[in-house]
């Protein structure tokens, strides 16, 4: 018999609607699971027992699918009362004042919170291992990166801590976790999630988005969180996306795009044959496989992201000045001194590079140049896309070139971590979904692709992927390194 944390989320509240097990057993097979893999994954940053045994005393009063589920954010997402750090020593203890819109609603719904979990400072990485707090691992290989920046969500969920999880995407921090740790991963169109309550990295690149084991769990996760919300301004207001699940979707007659420009690029032979694999499985499905060329976006996307998101991130940086909230020193002579101290003893060394890459890109002896040149190919970037998607539904890449690296193995070849950028990064620019999903196994390490949709084609794309889900299967739960 399955243990319950085995459960994906729709099998869990099925089981705590019908009164197979309770709200607390459910927790406890978590927890215990969580516990047991903890020592050798290392995915959270606050653990929130005690606040989540308080939670569970008004379980079971809810008809919402969310009611007893134990679920794990990205410690970048507000929670009110609770530690919030964005894996810096800058936030030092600070509790927000207030919730993010995401965690309202779940918490409305009754999902119970087990804790805040790890990744790259101020989601500027992609191995979760630039953090304040340590390095994360890959629950399916423990000497291996999770990937990043939300790597501690895609762990949690890979390692059967919880059912699914929260995290962000700036520029593939979603997608590259979920690839890496086996999962499912959404990164949405921007503004069909709310951002309130999200510490920005990059405002207008930043999405919040769903892991899960599954592709239903994914629309379940997203029928509640695409909502409007007045606290963010980037919400979208004119939508009424429906993420019902219908399990006898079908592909037929879907066009199904390969990028021209990338057809060249070297990728690792699991990638490569996993791709081959998945095209073969369209067509069963009565997709038609095109091509569609984007040169603008290969040549250009990449320096584009990087002239706005470190723009963004060297404004949205400003405010953490050691008066507010977070860390400060009191024996500061002057405001200059204490200003010095704190941003150089609280940040770390990527994030210290971005702000003063940010800093210069944007001094207005360059700014023109540089950030107003990027906003304007982002603008081409957009149209492309958009070019591109009035002859095709889908687009299918990878996410990666490769598998999950060896821990370490980017930091000693930095450019290896700039590889997979091509891949995701003009999804943000452009403000698409993306799904990152499950194709199988490579020994033991999992394998995933990503598709692509236009904007505001998130259920369609969802869709698209419980046709494959049914043809490649279920991720399986990973040893979480535990004999």
């Amino acid at each position: 018999m399955a243990e319950l944390y085995e459960l994906d989320l729709s099998s869990a509240s099925e089981g705590l609607k019908a009164g197979k097990f309770s709200p607390e057993e459910l927790f406890d097979s978590c927890w215990k699971r969580a516990q047991s893999c903890e020592k050798n994954i290392r995915a959270f940053i606050t653990e929130t027992e005690d606040f989540a045994r308080e939670q569970l005393k008004n379980s079971g009063k809810s008809s919402s699918i969310f009611d007893g589920i134990p679920t794990v954010l990205k410690d970048n997402l507000c929670t009110q009362g609770i530690r919030t750090t964005a894996a810096s020593k800058i936030l030092g203890n600070w509790r927000p004042p207030y919730d993010a819109t995401v965690w309202k609603l779940l918490r409305e719904s009754g999902a119970i919170l087990m804790g805040k979990v790890n990744m790259d400072e101020f989601a500027m990485g992609n191995t979760c291992g630039n953090s304040a707090f340590g390095a994360t691992r890959n629950p399916h290989d423990i000497s291996r990166v999770p990937g990043g920046s939300s790597g501690g969500s895609a762990a949690a969920v890979a390692a059967g801590y919880v059912p699914f999880s929260l995290g962000s995407d700036t520029g593939g921090s979603i997608r590259q976790p979920a690839s890496y740790c086996g999962i499912y991963g959404l990164k949405p169109t921007y503004g069909m999630v709310s951002r309130y309550g999200l510490i920005s990295y990059g405002s207008s690149l930043d999405q919040i988005g769903p892991f899960a084991r599954t592709v239903r769990d994914l629309q379940l996760v997203m029928q509640l969180l695409a909502q409007h919300d007045p606290m963010d301004s980037s919400s979208f207001r004119e939508k009424n996306p429906d993420f019902t699940h219908n399990p006898n979707v079908n592909l037929k007659g879907k066009r199904v795009a390969l990028v021209k420009e990338f057809q060249s690029f070297t990728l690792d032979a699991p990638i490569s044959d996993a791709m081959k694999h998945v095209e073969k499985i369209l067509e069963d499905e009565g997709a038609i496989i095109t091509e569609v060329s984007l040169p603008i976006i290969s040549k250009y996307a990449v320096a584009c992201y990087y002239a706005l998101a470190m723009s963004e991130a060297h404004t949205n940086l400003e405010r953490y000045d050691g008066v507010r909230y977070g860390y400060t020193v009191q024996d500061a002579k002057g405001i200059k001194e204490m200003f010095e101290r704190v941003r150089s003893y609280g940040f770390g060394s990527e994030v210290k590079s971005r702000i003063i890459a940010g800093t210069c890109l944007t001094e207005p002896s360059r700014c023109e140049e540089y950030y107003v040149a990027a906003t304007k190919v982002r603008t081409l970037i957009a149209q492309e896309f958009a070019r591109a998607f009035e002859n095709t539904d889908f687009i299918l890449q990878p996410v990666t070139p490769s598998l999950a690296p060896k821990i370490g193995e980017v930091d000693e070849d930095e450019m290896k971590g700039y590889e997979t950028d091509l891949y995701t990064l003009p999804v943000n620019l452009a403000g698409l979904p993306g799904l990152s999903f499950f194709t199988g196994y490579a020994g033991k390490l999992p394998v995933g692709l990503q598709l692509i949709g236009a904007r505001w084609s998130d259920p369609e794309l969802l869709n698209a992927g419980v046709v494959l889900e049914r043809r490649l299967g279920s991720p399986k739960i990973a040893d979480g390194g535990v004999e």
